[in-house]
């Protein structure tokens, strides 16, 4: 790749970590500096990640942590998030996802400390995740355990629970990643409320099936016009 390709892709993965970032605050899906964000830089084998321990709301462009696919860091001084081995393990098990968000939101979490999944009960989160959002067998945070306990439980998914701990989202872009965090809390504060009213109807799996379809080879498309 050009080298000025590279940098301009670079910049443009920074910058938009960083809006990510404050989306994250601002719609309380992460506080103070938990959670993490990563893509990957197109054309290249290196991958832009929010450093550890800092502030979204301070953080600047070259904060951002680009490493490679081996997780050597090519670009800042400051240390990538914990969560690296997670990120890296992500995408070497799906090559369709471009973009990782790791949150710690409050009704997603809940389900996650519970050790329950959330059913396929909303249309929109079937459409996006792909079904159920399932949780993955508990790993302390930043080991390899974690990495491979939640790339199993996100199999072929866009969203996956961490016992005890969160959630990520992950997609072929770092909007739709967004997107898939939002729409994974409101389910689970749904599917948290259904509970408490008799119970939450799960809908049929091949109506799943069909609004997944329907979301891959119509929805996803006109998003991008």
């Amino acid at each position: 790749m050009h080298k000025m390709n590279l940098e301009k892709e670079v910049y443009e993965a920074r910058r938009n970590i960083l809006s990510a970032g404050i989306d994250l605050l601002d719609k309380g899906l992460v506080a103070g500096t938990w959670g993490n964000i990563s893509v990957k830089i197109p054309n290249s084998n290196w991958i832009a990640v929010t450093p550890s321990g800092r502030n979204y709301r301070t953080m600047r462009e070259d904060d951002v942590v680009i490493v490679d696919q081996h997780g050597k860091t090519v670009a800042s001084p400051l240390k990538p998030s914990s969560e690296l081995p997670l990120h890296l393990a992500v995408y070497q098990a799906r090559p369709d996802v471009q973009a990782i968000v790791h949150t710690h939101s409050i009704f997603a979490s809940a389900c996650a400390v519970a050790r329950q999944d959330i059913p396929p009960i909303i249309e929109d989160l079937v459409q996006i995740v792909g079904g159920s959002v399932h949780v993955a067998q508990y790993g302390f945070p930043g080991t390899e355990s974690l990495a491979d306990y939640a790339v199993n439980g996100l199999g072929d998914k866009q969203a996956v629970l961490l016992a005890n701990h969160g959630m990520i989202g992950c997609a072929p872009s770092l909007s739709e990643a967004l997107m898939v965090c939002e729409l994974v809390e409101k389910a689970a504060s749904i599917y948290i409320y259904a509970q408490q009213l008799g119970g939450a109807q799960e809908l049929a799996a091949e109506d799943v099936f069909r609004m997944r379809q329907f979301y891959l080879e119509h929805y996803r498309l006109r998003q991008g016009e």
